[in-house]
């Protein structure tokens, strides 16, 4: 076996293996605790004894390069060695993110194969210098290890890939200061790491706690700080801190935590998460009883609207802008912690009492509904604050001898104790997947036992921020195991993400996947004994536990798992998944029983942002996909549309041809949906049955389709899923975003019934957008808006979407009469001035336009001279303006900047500002939705108003998807288009997806909801806890 301090031998394999430069040798030879002979046995399942685990793939060399939404390039690294089977996008992620040092550094990792045995092979080795197996068997587990993750059967957390092996296997750090806290088990204490990178950090969620005093207050914040450093996400409960309605002891009243969260959110915003320029990742949640709650729920809120304000005036609205900069509670998700208590009150309309912190008296009294429709209205508004259900948290807690959970990380699938981390892994499901169609359970057991083994010897040998958490690591050595690419599998079955037998599959794989993490976790537990905590409830921060242990409360949740099973959707074709899952819990809870636990969790549900990426994983964590197509990396660059690979296997399990299937698969090609789509009088049909649409549907509507997952459907997913994990789930609940008030109250009560720990909500399009108007009863709720009003203004919307289709379908050129009326605007950006003339149809609309530059060389006058020449032409040939504002708007090129109209404080090009201009003059609304200034004066031409008031139904741009219809007339022969076209970004794929989604801060392309965070499909880039 080759030791971790030894220089590793070049093979023929892989020239470019690396060689530390110098033997690193370290004091921890064999500190396990552990005085029992006995070890783990490994078996092999996945490797070959006779083939090293690396040559179980093709290799070859690429070049991994990420460029921004300008097609600037922002990294590359050429001749890197890749496994072939691997995407691009999986390639450019894993060796942007995760490679060692500098660019064109001697240092630099240049091979995939060294970043994963610098991981493995130290992991290997601490088993086996740790007393978990012998030589031989460590051996073994550093193949099956290896072959896992080449093969992308599973994949780490960042702060693994990223810190781990860098000092065992290549020296570094190894002259280096004093590194952060581990527990040294020789000593029985947490101490110093003597270097930075011996105990390397290995967990990417934390909890940490704050007491009613300054000192632990201002504490908080420098612990925050030095997790943000080092990459990492946090969560706290604020309520320990008295609030702002009660009394000092010597008179005064105190600051309350809301005074406090905006230093912790300045030092989050100031301390870039893992020193780069996305935000970090934090939580802070507040219990319903707090004195401040109110204040609490209405922060983020109050705070969005001040945003609105400065954006009005002409401040970036953007993610990491001017406009969200200068208010507060931007770097941080709030959450309530409700009761059982607090939402039964809500449910019957009941008053609900605060009480004061220290003395628990009677405080103020408030309608527990109407705070529950406060809550709902913060979310409408701008997705926060989120909940967290108390009584289903504390039901199913292994330590409730200890202490409560008062507080989760930031994505809100680790739940547990003060001052704690979890480490994280996920599996990708479609792996397990066979041939023939079946589910390969005894490997994914295999695979189960290996990664919850290898995060459990990461325990002990990482280090920690504090002290406190450090401790706490080692006593209670929480785990958090998941699984990546659901919403694929089940679409692969033929079956609908909202179906009985889809959750019936999520909950009987949920099932297994912690029954068996418990079951290695008792084996575990008979080779090294089980975790300090089950025996022993006392702990690093709580003054006084609540029982001696944790054996009848970790037994007891075992218990609750076990009969949880038999409420899993019966299913013919799972039935034999939900019978291992009743063994895997028998074994678990008899080794248990005999044995003890390892741990004190083993599983969560984590959104899975990167390390899908790596996996190249279709959908991440429990969530459906969220379109039918994807675009493939092509080396040369661009993108090509193909459609999800999930969608043929789907079709053939439904019983298509394959001449059916290839018709079905060409239309999403021309569309991007398997949706029937009307063009004028013509109906595309797609040839699927109309029985079968449910089982393709996304989480969001296909921009010319109009179905999408109903927020239901999520939330019963995940409470098929929830009975079976330690931890929780960080999903996005999407509602779409005409829902109401209501709706999302009812999501939240919906959630709670259903026993859900964390539900996060998110209305898309959220962010800078006004409040519904509906009405309030007189009970405080708010009632639905007038449906039947509704229901005409769709028709006429519907109608006049159809009269437009086909005008715009006829190429016939309208021209205008010889002599016309124009007006002519003048304009100044940033010092360029120019004049705009538009000539006007008889009916007052746009038919043709001059641009004229006043001092422009040659060259952008030729230019703006062929723009109003295209856009004359393509308004007399009926491509609505509509169409071309979408197209040509917000386009970004030089000359830019400030100008001197009031309705367009920003012009990011002169071809942004024309269009947008004429969109205000002459697009009915957009004015109302765009402009900073809706006082300004409409222009002043005989007969324009009235005639803009007959159309006043008229959708505005957001409404009318004929962008496509657009391209089709000036196109010299619109029937022949083909079917798959490249497009030049993400942010084009998906700009329809979500209205507000924040641009990511490494390239600069929009990214995509994930959790409670953010993801960007370009680079890889995790806006959240990764």
């Amino acid at each position: 076996m080759i030791d971790a301090r030894e220089p590793i031998s070049t093979t023929k394999s892989s020239a470019a293996t690396r060689r530390p430069k110098t033997p690193v040798s370290t004091s921890r030879t064999a500190m396990s605790s552990n005085t029992n002979t006995q070890r783990l046995a490994v078996r092999r399942v996945f490797s070959n004894a006779n083939q090293k685990p690396f040559d179980s793939v093709q290799w070859e060399r690429r070049t991994a390069e990420i460029t921004d939404d300008s097609n600037k390039v922002i990294f590359k690294q050429e001749n890197v060695e890749v496994p072939k089977s691997w995407s691009q996008l999986a390639t450019k992620v894993v060796v942007s993110k995760y490679f060692y040092g500098e660019q064109n550094s001697p240092e630099r990792e240049t091979s995939v194969r060294q970043l994963i045995h610098r991981v493995c092979r130290t992991i290997a080795n601490w088993g086996v210098a740790d007393g978990y197996f012998s030589s031989k068997d460590g051996e073994v587990f550093y193949d099956e290890l290896v072959w896992l993750c080449v093969n992308q059967y599973g994949a780490f957390n960042s702060p693994v890939w990223f810190n781990v092996g860098l000092y065992h296997e290549y020296g570094v750090g190894k002259n280096s200061a004093l590194g952060n806290w581990y527990y040294n088990r020789k000593k029985g204490a947490a101490e110093r790491a003597p270097t930075q990178y011996e105990y390397p950090q290995g967990s990417a969620c934390f909890i940490q706690s704050v007491d009613d005093n300054m000192e632990s207050i201002m504490h908080l914040a420098y612990s925050e700080a030095m997790l943000f450093k080092y990459g990492s996400g946090t969560g706290t409960d604020l309520s320990p801190i008295r609030s702002s309605k009660e009394k000092l002891s010597g008179g005064g009243r105190p600051s309350g935590p809301m005074s406090f969260l905006k230093v912790y959110d300045q030092v989050a915003n100031v301390v870039k998460s893992g020193g780069k320029t996305r935000r970090a990742a934090k939580m802070n949640t507040l219990k319903d009883w707090h004195g401040d709650i109110e204040d609490f729920i209405d922060a983020k809120q109050r705070e969005e609207k001040k945003a609105w304000a400065l954006i009005e005036q002409g401040y970036s609205g953007s993610y990491n802008g001017d406009a969200y900069g200068s208010v507060m509670y931007q770097n941080e998700n709030l959450s309530v912690r409700a009761s059982d208590d607090f939402m039964q009150a809500a449910m019957d309309n009941r008053e609900w009492w605060t009480r004061t912190v220290v003395t628990n008296q009677p405080l103020e009294k408030k309608n527990a509904r109407n705070l529950l429709v406060k809550i709902s209205e913060g979310t409408w508004t701008c997705g926060d604050p989120g909940m967290q259900y108390d009584g289903a948290i504390q039901k199913w807690h292994t330590c409730k001898g200890t202490d409560a959970i008062h507080s989760t990380n930031p994505c809100s699938e680790y739940v547990f104790l003060n001052n704690t981390a979890c480490n994280l892994a996920s599996l990708n499901l479609m792996k397990f997947k066979r041939e023939n169609g079946t589910f390969d359970v005894e490997r994914y057991k295999a695979a189960i036992r290996i990664y919850i083994t290898a995060q459990e010897i990461v325990v002990d040998n990482a280090s920690y921020p504090t002290q406190i958490i450090a401790e706490n690591s080692h006593i209670f050595r929480t785990l958090g195991l998941g699984f990546a690419n659901l919403g694929s599998l089940i679409m692969s079955y033929g079956l609908s993400y909202d179906s009985d037998e889809g959750r019936a599959l999520a909950g009987a794989l949920s099932s297994v996947l912690t029954g068996h993490s418990y079951e290695q976790s008792a084996e575990m537990a008979r080779v090294q004994g089980a975790f300090k905590g089950y025996r022993d409830a006392r702990c690093s921060g709580v003054s006084k536990p609540v029982a001696k242990d944790n054996v009848a409360s970790m037994l007891e949740v075992i218990r609750q798992h076990r009969e949880a099973v038999e409420a899993i959707q019966p299913s013919q074709e799972f039935n034999n998944l939900k019978d291992e899952a009743r063994t895997c819990w028998d074994r678990a809870l008899v080794l248990g029983r005999k044995h003890g636990y390892r741990n004190a969790q083993v599983t969560v549900l984590a959104p899975t942002g990167t390390i899908a990426f790596l996996m190249d994983c279709d959908t991440t964590g429990i969530e459906p996909d969220i379109a039918l197509v994807k675009y493939k990396l092509l080396a040369g660059g661009g993108m090509l549309k193909i459609v999800n690979r999930t969608v043929p296997e789907a079709l053939t399990r439904l019983g298509y041809s394959a001449a059916a299937s290839a018709a079905v698969i060409a239309h999403i090609e021309k569309f991007d949906t398997i949706e029937d789509v009307t063009e004028g009088t013509q109906v595309h049909k797609s040839g699927l049955q109309p029985e079968h649409l449910p089982v393709f549907d996304c989480a969001f509507k296909a921009h010319l389709g109009q179905r999408s997952i109903h927020y239901m459907a999520h939330l019963k997913m995940m409470g098929a899923a929830q009975p079976f994990i330690s931890g929780a789930i960080s999903k996005t609940v999407n509602l779409p975003n005409g829902c109401s008030v209501d709706d999302i109250m009812d999501a939240y009560v919906q959630a709670w019934k259903m026993g859900l720990k964390c539900v996060a909500i998110y209305r898309d399009g959220s962010k800078r957008s006004q409040p519904l108007n509906t009405k309030r009863t007189n009970e405080g709720v708010n009632a639905k808006s007038d449906k039947a009003a509704t229901g005409d203004q769709l028709k006429n919307l519907e109608a006049e979407i159809v009269r437009l289709r086909e005008v715009a379908g006829k190429p016939l050129r309208r021209r205008l009469p010889e002599t016309r009326t124009a007006i002519t605007h003048k304009f100044d950006i940033a010092g360029h001035e120019g004049y705009l003339t538009v000539g006007v149809f008889e009916d007052h609309q746009p038919g043709e336009l001059f641009i004229t530059m006043a001092k422009e060389g040659s060259t952008i006058g030729g230019l703006m001279d062929g723009i109003g020449t295209l856009t004359s032409l393509a308004l007399q040939f009926g491509v609505p303006l509509e169409a071309l504002v979408k197209k040509f708007a917000h386009q970004r090129f030089e000359p830019s900047g400030f100008t001197k109209n009031p309705d367009i404080r920003n012009a990011s090009s002169i071809i942004d500002y024309v269009f947008r201009w004429m969109a205000i003059q002459f697009i009915p609304g957009y004015r109302e939705a765009n402009s900073p200034n809706r006082g300004q004066q409409e222009l002043n031409m005989p007969g324009l108003m009235e005639e803009l008031k007959k159309n006043l139904n008229r959708p505005v741009p957001g409404l009318l998807p004929l962008t496509e219809e657009a391209e089709n007339l000036i196109r010299s022969n619109p029937l022949k288009t083909t079917p798959i076209r490249t497009v030049t970004s993400f942010t084009e794929s998906i700009s329809h997806f979500q209205l507000d989604a924040p641009t990511c801060p490494n390239c600069g392309h929009i990214t995509v909801r994930n959790g409670a965070c953010y993801k960007c499909l370009n680079c890889g880039e995790s806006l959240g806890c990764s």
